[in-house]
């Protein structure tokens, strides 16, 4: 957070339940965020988001599901070519296909 925090500005920490710790969420605050993090239910007493938190959290997942599938089904960890407008070409192709993926599984 205190690397990032140095480079760019923004405002939410978006962290899964590894994360769960009052320091971590203290340091976020300290740094002017808002620390956005799934919580662990210990004893069995699980703490829930509130519903504005709960829909940040669920957009953050969405774009990691889209990243991973990206990488992992259409080409998007071992892109082949040399220069920014070549694999921007390519990562491009990736997305038009999951695209068109998601697409065909709603109609069917």
């Amino acid at each position: 957070m205190k690397q990032t925090s140095d480079k760019v500005q923004y405002c939410y920490d978006f962290m899964d339940v590894a994360y769960d710790a009052e320091q971590i969420r203290r340091q976020s605050r300290e740094l002017g965020h808002v620390p956005i993090i799934d919580r662990n239910p210990r004893k069995g007493i699980a703490v829930l988001m509130a519903p504005h938190e709960a829909r940040r959290y669920n957009e953050r997942s969405a774009a990691e599901l889209f990243n991973s599938r990206l990488k992992e089904e259409f080409g998007g960890r071992n892109v082949m070519v040399r220069g920014a407008g070549k694999v921007m070409l390519h990562l491009m192709f990736g997305v038009v296909s999951l695209f068109a993926d998601l697409l065909l599984k709603l109609g069917a």
